[in-house]
């Protein structure tokens, strides 16, 4: 397993999230501004994270598509909120991709937009059920992302912490870095109290990420 004192995630609920996950996802809509969100239907998961985390990649390989999310080598690019469904379009889930946070060469004006922007979407979507708050496994949670999962705590928003680029780590310090992280959440009133623990480049934890995004929406819808 991947992730930490989580309950073990069946064939049958593997599978299912594969489907889930398996059609075509498209680009939906595009947010620079709170009354500018699409319609609320069916369900949303947002991304947050820092801008070189590898959000980008992660929903792409969630998506089993290359380019659904725009990845960058200049971190700080996604400057909105980015929404996706399934082509069709399915409406049960909605992917929201948030602007990426923590980097220091953006003018701070515009870090102060983008912090309005994302703690207006937090406060005001009702069908948001959770928020994947993406840290790098090889440096853990930082300052900045202390202030984000801060501001989820205060919205009362549910997270959950996802570990990005677990293959850089060695297969015997990966349980380390999840109780560590387990550790410093702990007793943070909306953390999920799991840590799932992923790579994008080598498909690690995709499948119980996916199942993870299933049984949530399993038990909201």
């Amino acid at each position: 397993m991947t992730a930490a004192t989580a309950t073990p995630f069946t064939d049958d609920e593997i599978e299912t999230a594969r489907k889930l996950f398996e059609g075509p996802w498209d680009f939906v809509w595009a947010s620079t501004r709170i009354d500018d969100l699409p319609p609320m239907v069916g369900q949303e998961i947002a991304f947050a994270g820092r801008s070189n985390v590898g959000k980008s990649s992660l929903i792409n390989a969630l998506t089993r598509r290359n380019a659904l999310a725009r990845t960058s080598h200049t971190p700080g690019r996604t400057q909105q909120l980015n929404f996706f469904r399934q082509a069709g379009h399915d409406e049960r889930l909605t992917v929201v991709d948030m602007p990426g946070y923590g980097y220091a060469a953006v003018g701070k004006e515009k870090v102060a937009a983008w912090t309005r922007l994302i703690h207006d979407y937090l406060r005001g979507r009702s069908n948001l059920m959770r928020v994947y708050v993406l840290i790098d496994a090889r440096h853990g949670i930082k300052e900045v992302d202390e202030a984000v999962l801060a501001t989820l705590d205060k919205a009362a928003v549910s997270y959950q912490v996802v570990l990005t680029k677990g293959d850089a780590l060695k297969q015997a310090e990966r349980p380390a870095m999840i109780e560590k992280t387990l550790a410093a959440i702990r007793r943070r009133p909306a953390a999920f109290p799991e840590v799932l623990l992923t790579s994008s480049e080598k498909g690690l934890g995709i499948p119980e990420f996916r199942a993870a995004i299933a049984r949530v929406l399993a038990e909201r819808s």
